[in-house]
């Protein structure tokens, strides 16, 4: 075992199990971090400029960055929202912080527990330390992972001083000169937008926007989402007599993408969209098998982004990314700068399977010290409370505790394309679909629409798919599913719900307010779907609800039918 490899390791077990290393152990430890620190003095202001800025999309601040460099070393915050799991995307903000440790930059990164809840909920009150938790010990295995020490890193919880006295009276001052207007509009790339929202949304930009001040750094960084609560903050803190910080933004999460997801950003919420820091090598194959990958295409490739800013950020001085490939292929290839290598994409001497192959294996060297650390009971216990399993009810079972049966959270609706229309060959009433939702191969769905929708309306449209209930034969065919439609009291008018045409096939569309996973089958014996459909209805402007909540794609926006106040079966 390579010596580095060895000392990754050893450091990770004993983070993971917060056992004291040997101390000879401690002395290899100690001795790699002196000569890291020796190599960070060596660093002039500038060079630490370059590290800390390079890969940014933008940085606000640049002249006072210089000046702060030239004085001593900058102190920087990164804050993540103790929400979804996080996933291999977040390798992306964790390899710039290591660019920022390397520039000898002093490092907070904040688990904002509190804002987690104030997101619309996104993390149920009972769960926000379970999760804040599991952050905390996930985030410190990813950062040994890639070798980063972690001697000028601090880890701050927000409530440990966000329900402060001091910091109470600050968000009342802030709430006194900050507009409405400007509220939403900071939060408008970051926060949940609904129609009616909530109050605690408002607050978000505020809270972090003061977190700078309380954490007393000179500068925070986030993705380029980030920036109008960034130049929110430039705004307002100066009016309650606090210094205008320096603002660093990454690229938006990078866009690995799978079918469904093509072009759109990492998603804790989508399964399907995102690699999980804990998942198997058999899992990272076949989700990375079903990435969107074309030919080609640099501008729309979320593994290229993933190469560009993780692994790139992380390669040593003359090491390269290799790509390995048989005689007749081209052979085996080094690309010791990313150019190089996205030039040699562009002019398709590169398959995508064999980028899909390097890529796997640069992920799974990531994602194993990770596993081993998590293999441990405590974590494994920490994991399954933060996060508990889908809602699953088995037949003859309770639910388990705090569960609501009658949430539409169990509904796994999905955007499906309709890629095939027939006649059903024994019923006259009933089309048999090909409908394609961005898995391994399109699911055959029955249909009772041939008296209200002619086969070249439905030819390549966009549907809403139940995909959850248990598969049935409609004389004598299997389907795997059901076609959201629009009814009439007397049933003599029937239309599919109208989805948006920008929505991608495969995206799981959701119900406003409701946040959870869906159950993986619903139990035909409990009638779930019988109980939920009795409030899935259109209301009087003819849009998808639940009780009033709509039904949204994952960019918010609202499905829609020809029929008002009208069941949806």
């Amino acid at each position: 075992m390579p010596s580095w490899q060895h000392h990754q390791l050893l450091t990770t077990h004993a983070i993971a199990r917060s056992l004291p290393l040997s101390s000879q152990q401690f002395r290899e430890f100690a001795g790699e971090n002196q000569r890291i620190s020796q190599k960070m003095v060596e660093l002039t202001p500038e060079e630490k400029k370059t590290l800390i800025t390079r890969n940014l999309q933008e940085t606000l601040g640049e002249d006072k960055l210089t000046k702060v460099l030239k004085e001593r070393d900058l102190k920087i915050y990164w804050g993540t929202a103790t929400t979804g799991k996080p996933h291999v995307a977040y390798f992306v903000p964790m390899s710039k912080i290591a660019d920022f440790l390397k520039a000898g930059c002093e490092v907070t990164i904040l688990f904002a527990d509190l804002h987690a809840y104030l997101d619309n909920m996104k993390a149920p009150w009972s769960l926000l330390e379970l999760r804040t938790q599991y952050y905390e010990q996930v985030i410190k295995a990813m950062l040994s992972s890639i070798g980063v020490p972690l001697e000028k890193l601090k880890f701050v919880k927000g409530s440990d001083y966000q329900l402060s006295k001091e910091y109470t009276l600050d968000v009342y001052k802030l709430s006194s000169v900050v507009t409405q207007h400007d509220a939403k509009k900071a939060g408008a790339e970051v926060v949940k937008q609904v129609e009616y929202p909530l109050l605690s949304g408002l607050l978000y930009p505020g809270l972090q926007a003061l977190d700078e001040e309380y954490l007393k750094v000179d500068a925070q960084f986030g993705g380029v989402d980030q920036r109008k609560i960034f130049t929110f903050s430039e705004k307002y803190l100066p009016q309650l007599g606090y210094e205008k910080r320096i603002h660093f933004m990454n690229p938006m999460a990078l866009p690995l993408a799978v079918p469904g997801l093509a072009g759109g950003k990492m998603s804790s919420s989508e399964e399907d969209s995102k690699i999980d820091l804990l998942d198997s090598p058999a899992n990272v194959k076949k989700k990375l098998k079903k990435a969107f990958c074309e030919p080609g295409n640099i501008a729309d490739n979320g593994l290229l982004s993933f190469v560009k800013h993780v692994l790139f950020s992380l390669f040593k001085e003359g090491e390269g990314f290799e790509v390995c490939r048989e005689a007749e292929h081209g052979g085996n290839v080094t690309f010791l700068k990313y150019e190089e290598l996205e030039q040699y994409y562009a002019a398709d001497k590169l398959h995508p399977g064999d980028l899909k192959a390097t890529v796997e294996k640069y992920i799974n060297r990531l994602l194993e010290p990770i596993r081993k650390i998590f293999e441990t009971p405590a974590l494994q216990k920490l994991s399954a409370a933060a996060y508990p399993p889908p809602a699953k009810v088995k037949a003859g079972a309770a639910p388990a505790a705090g569960a609501d049966e009658d949430a539409p959270h169990r509904l796994d609706i999905r955007v499906g394309k309709v890629i095939e229309v027939a006649r059903h060959p024994d019923a006259d009433t009933l089309y048999v679909l090909k409908i394609d939702l961005a898995e391994a191969q399109p699911r055959t769905i029955i249909s009772g629409l041939v008296k209200f929708v002619p086969e070249q309306e439905l030819e390549q449209r966009l549907v809403a798919v139940l995909c959850n209930l248990k598969p049935s034969k409609m004389r004598g065919i299997l389907s795997e599913g059901m076609v959201l439609c629009t009814s009439n009291a007397d049933h003599t008018i029937v239309e599919p719900i109208v989805v948006p045409e920008k929505a991608a096939a495969g995206s799981r569309l959701a119900f406003e307010g409701y946040s959870g996973t869906p159950d993986e089958q619903l139990n035909p014996k409990k009638k779930v779907w019988e109980k939920l459909s009795v409030d899935l209805k259109t209301n009087s402007e003819g849009l998808a609800v639940w009780k009033d909540n709509f039904l949204l794609t994952p960019e918010g926006e609202k499905l829609s039918s020809k029929l008002a106040n009208c069941a949806i079966k």
